[in-house]
């Protein structure tokens, strides 16, 4: 390895390790537990894991069928659909929450629908935290299983069929095994995202304690009004999320082959 790479990889650890100690020095240890232990932190965390995990259940439901589909169809428009499908990566969460509120709201294409037909209003509720959830961290399991799809080639699948296999043997008893190491890692990314997503949910969800306040949600609450909160809860978030990427993430993700 050249040495040259030590002062950029350097500078680079310290632009995300810096900050996290940052915010480790402004805080004050012997308030810890009576910042932490509060109603509105215990509601934010435990709502956050909650709509978290539904979330990750649902990108990988219907994750992986699109990310087979974009690995394995051929022809121009794959590649507009890709673009579309990654669209929530380089998006501003904010806009996708309000693209997600003029779809689903009270006026929306499908919202004004739901309202009427069923009587069933999704913004500023817990579903509208999921899917706007879902929205940004799908893209992160999508993107890991169809690079894997097509760095493993589809020789396999190919052989299989020839063999007599048919289309959903194939995919069961082939596709799916080869698509195991990078589901794991591509679920643990989109938990994480999920976890960590602020900008569509307070647009979308709105903040209202033990419905919609993720943690995110509540740290941006309590920075306005008491600094300390919003320090001591910015470090619970860092916490469970390096425990979520070090702790649950397989080890293919570390480009470990057992």
């Amino acid at each position: 390895m050249p040495a040259v790479l030590w002062v950029p990889a350097i500078v680079a650890l310290a632009l995300v390790v810096l900050p996290v100690v940052g915010l480790v020095t402004r805080i004050d240890l012997a308030r810890l537990p009576e910042l932490l232990g509060t109603s509105a932190s215990l509601n934010a965390l435990r709502l956050s894991l909650v709509t978290a995990t539904v979330s990750t259940a649902l990108c990988v439901v219907l994750g992986v069928p699109l990310a087979v589909v974009l690995a394995r169809s051929r022809g121009r428009g794959v590649r507009w659909l890709r673009a579309v499908v990654l669209l929530p990566l380089v998006l501003p969460p904010v806009v996708g929450g309000l693209a997600l509120l003029f779809l689903l709201g009270r006026n929306g294409l499908l919202g004004y629908l739901l309202d009427v037909v069923a009587g069933v209003r999704v913004p500023f509720t817990t579903s509208a935290v999921v899917i706007a959830q879902t929205f940004v961290a799908m893209p992160f399991l999508v993107v890991s299983l169809e690079g894997a799809l097509r760095a493993s080639g589809d020789g396999y699948e190919r052989v299989a069929a020839t063999l007599g296999a048919g289309p959903w043997t194939v995919f069961r008893r082939v596709t799916v095994p080869l698509l195991l190491p990078s589901l794991g890692s591509g679920a643990v990314l989109s938990f994480a995202r999920a976890l960590g997503e602020f900008g569509a949910t307070i647009t979308f969800a709105g903040s209202l304690e033990g419905v919609t306040r993720t943690l995110p949600v509540e740290v941006y609450h309590q920075a306005e009004a008491d600094v300390d909160s919003a320090v001591a809860l910015s470090l619970l978030l860092v916490v469970v999320a390096v425990l979520v990427i070090v702790v649950a993430r397989p080890r293919a993700l570390e480009g470990v082959r057992s």
